[in-house]
This record gives structure tokens, C-alpha cells and sequence, in this order.
């Protein structure tokens, strides 16, 4: 009897620490927004500095007000450049608070590209099948309201659209051009037309004093292109929501793209082609309304200085 006793009070005890695991994980760790602040030296010598402030997976849904609350205090850090790298969306419902969340930035300059989440509304997807690596194929049409929100993001707010495509920006008093792709988790980047656009700029006599690299997913394919084939600087990223589901530390279990794990989120170095440039991939503000919880990796906007090169 002694012995079922302490094996009831053990399980008792392992179920209770369970619930209130998931409890956090939930309610408290996906709430405490964070942001982040790095410094890249990429721009050229005797340029003043550049505040981006990066911006991505909001997968906003209505209701979330403190999510909101937070993106709009931001603004009080008065980025000279907001650089946002899509899936926007959270619910079909979103797109009025994602107006809302966003207001304080209008009159800043902007750069986007889209992700998934800004064409197809969530669906509940096995979480074991982010593990495996394997991908269920499911033929669907958008349901998103994506004319609306390039309505927001690009008539209303003015910041520049880059869906396979490049532009010459103002900011922080640097000429900035920059190129994306659309989202290459679901095969609709074009590298070939952004990086032929990117070229049109130069032949058309565009100048300027550095060149960003936007995906929203930040797939090896994409991001050798930009450094083996372009003058990027810097890549800006988001979608792996860092792992979302990591170990203590903030150590990634997976990263849902053909990304090293260790650079799912934060800062790091990619190299192709015998040259290396800064990566910053965000670990973004949101998650899926089917999967409403993150381990050891709260939800982050990123305020990244551009400094001179030394």
C-alpha cells in the first residue's frame, strides 16, 4: 500500500508539474513580448547610424491587445526604417487590428515581403509532422484578404512592397536599396526576376550606399543567391518563430526550413561563394491560433543599429 501511495503521489506530482508546464508555456511565454537589440557595422565608413526596427510573424488574430499594445509602443524608439518580413495574418478576421497595431508607424519608411500566413488563413497541422520534416501537401486556394493588406501596408502606411522585386529607399539619410522574394516555404519566390530588378536599378543610375536582402523564409537557396550573386550587406528573415518549441536557452529543436537550427533565431553569419554577411532572422510576435505556445523563446521584435563599417 506504502508503495502505491508514493507512486500515486509521484504521478500526481509529474501530471500537476505537466499542466502547469503547458500552462506557461501557453499563457505566460507567448505573452512576454521582448525586444531585442543588435548592431550590425555594414554601412560605409563616416555613415551615420540607421535604426531598423524588424517586424515579423505577428499572425495576428482579434483580441490580441497586448500584442497590439506592444508593436505600438515601438514606435517610441523612432525607427529610422521598419523592415517587415510577413505572415501578417493569424485569423481571417485580423486585418483591422493589424491596422490598428501598425498606425503609429505611418510616415516611416517601410520594407516587406509576404509570407504563407498573408494568403492562407491558419489550419491545425499534426505538430509531430514539424519533427519529422515531412510536409502533408494540401491543395487550398487563399482565403486571406491580401488585396487589403497591400492596401495597408503599401497605399495606406507607404512602405514598399518587395515581392520578387528591388527598390531604392531614403532612410536614416542613406539611399537604401533592397531586394525579396516572395515566400519560398511555399514555392513563391522568383529570385531570378528580384535579382533581374535588383540590376535595373544600377543600369537605370540608381545610386546608393548599401543593399538589404529580405525572405520571409529563410531557406539556403534564397539566402546563397543573395550573397553569391548580389552586394547585400545584410538579410533580414523571420518564419522559424526561433523554434518556437526550444530547449532551455532558447535552443532550437527545429527551425520548419532547411535552416541550421542554431541560426533560428538572433544574429549570425551566412556564407556562400566565399563571402559572409550578417543574417538576422526574428523570432517573431506571434503563433498559430492551433499552436498557442512557445518554450524558452518569447515572442521578440527586433531594433537593429546599422552602423560604419570601421
Amino acid at each position: 500500500m506504502r508503495i502505491a501511495r508514493i507512486l500515486g503521489t509521484g504521478a500526481a506530482t509529474l501530471i500537476a508539474g505537466g499542466l502547469g508546464f503547458v500552462a506557461w508555456a501557453a499563457a505566460i511565454e507567448r505573452r512576454r513580448f521582448t525586444l531585442r537589440r543588435y548592431e550590425l557595422p555594414v554601412l560605409p565608413a563616416g555613415a551615420a547610424p540607421v535604426k531598423v526596427l524588424h517586424l515579423a510573424d505577428f499572425h495576428y488574430a482579434p483580441g490580441q491587445r497586448k500584442k497590439q499594445r506592444f508593436v505600438r509602443s515601438l514606435a517610441k524608439h523612432d525607427p529610422d526604417l521598419i523592415v517587415a518580413t510577413g505572415d501578417n495574418y493569424g485569423h481571417r478576421d485580423g486585418l483591422a487590428g493589424i491596422a490598428e497595431m501598425l498606425e503609429p508607424f505611418r510616415g516611416v519608411p517601410g520594407l516587406s515581403v509576404f509570407g504563407s500566413n498573408d494568403y492562407y488563413g491558419p489550419i491545425f497541422k499534426n505538430p509531430f509532422t514539424y519533427f519529422t520534416g515531412k510536409k502533408i501537401k494540401v491543395e487550398r486556394q487563399p482565403d486571406l484578404d491580401e488585396a487589403g493588406l497591400r492596401e495597408l501596408l503599401f497605399d495606406d502606411l507607404g512602405w514598399v512592397d518587395l515581392t520578387n522585386s528591388a527598390a531604392i529607399v531614403r532612410a536614416g539619410g542613406l539611399r537604401i536599396r533592397a531586394v525579396g522574394v516572395d515566400d519560398p516555404h511555399i514555392h513563391l519566390d522568383k529570385p531570378d526576376a528580384a535579382l533581374a530588378d535588383l540590376e535595373r536599378l544600377a543600369r537605370r543610375g540608381g545610386e546608393w550606399e548599401v543593399t538589404l536582402g529580405l525572405v520571409h523564409a529563410p531557406y539556403q537557396r534564397i539566402l546563397n543567391r543573395y550573397v553569391e550573386d548580389t552586394d547585400v550587406a545584410a538579410i533580414f528573415a523571420g518564419h522559424t518563430h526561433g523554434g518556437q518549441v526550444c530547449l532551455p536557452g532558447g535552443r532550437a529543436i527545429i527551425a520548419n526550413c532547411d535552416l541550421p537550427k542554431d541560426q533560428a533565431g538572433g544574429v549570425s553569419e551566412w556564407s556562400a561563394g566565399g563571402r559572409s554577411v550578417p543574417l538576422h532572422v526574428s523570432r517573431g510576435l506571434g503563433t498559430s491560433i492551433y499552436a498557442p505556445y512557445r518554450t524558452f523563446c518569447p515572442p521578440e521584435a527586433s531594433l537593429i543599429t546599422l552602423t560604419a563599417r570601421a
